[in-house]
C-alpha cells in the first residue's frame, strides 16, 4: 500500500500549522525539517534510542515511528516548548544544575521522558524514575546524573 498525500493542522508547543506531506512521514521529519525544531534528535530512526522523543497528549512519543497522520488533531510538545534559556522548565533547570551531559545526544529524550514521568507522578521512587528512563540510551554514561537530575525535579514539585 502506497502513502498519499495528506494535509495535517498541527498543534505544537502552543501553536497551531498546517503541514502538507505524506501520511506515513515520521512526525520528527516534520518537527525538524518542516517547523525547524532541534530538540528532538534523529538518533536510530526505529523508535529504540529516545533521542527522538516528543510529548502527544501528555504522553512521550518517539516521533521517529510517529507518523503525521497520527498527529492531527494531538498536542505535540517538543523540547522548545518546555522553557527558553533565560527561563527553563524545572525539569530542564535540574538537568543544568546536576550537569547531566556530556555529548547531550540524549538530553531531548531523557527530559522529555522525564517531564511526562512527573506530570503523571510528580515524586516518583528512583525505581520508577529508572523503569521510565530505562529504554532512553546514552552512550556517554551520564546515568546517575540524569537519576539525580530527575530527582532534584520531582522535589521541586510543590
Amino acid at each position: 500500500m502506497t502513502s498519499q498525500e495528506i494535509t495535517v493542522a498541527l498543534e505544537v508547543n502552543g501553536h497551531t500549522t498546517t503541514v502538507t506531506a505524506m501520511a506515513d512521514t515520521p512526525l520528527l521529519l516534520i518537527l525538524r525539517n518542516d517547523l525547524q525544531l532541534n530538540g528532538p534528535k534523529y538518533g536510530c530512526g526505529l523508535g529504540e534510542c529516545g533521542a527522538c522523543t516528543v510529548i502527544i497528549d501528555g504522553v512521550a512519543a518517539r516521533s521517529c515511528v510517529f507518523p503525521l497522520a497520527g498527529a492531527a488533531d494531538r498536542q505535540i510538545v517538543t523540547l522548545e516548548g518546555l522553557g527558553t534559556r533565560a527561563d527553563p522548565h524545572p525539569v530542564q533547570q535540574a538537568f543544568i544544575d546536576e550537569q547531566a551531559a556530556q555529548c547531550g545526544y540524549c538530553l531531548n529524550g531523557m527530559i522529555m521522558t522525564a517531564k511526562a514521568l512527573l506530570d503523571r507522578i510528580p515524586h516518583p521512587s528512583e525505581t520508577q524514575i529508572r523503569n521510565e528512563l530505562s529504554a532512553n540510551l546514552c552512550r556517554c554514561g551520564t546515568h546517575i546524573e540524569i537519576l539525580r537530575a530527575v530527582l532534584r525535579a520531582a522535589r521541586q514539585t510543590p
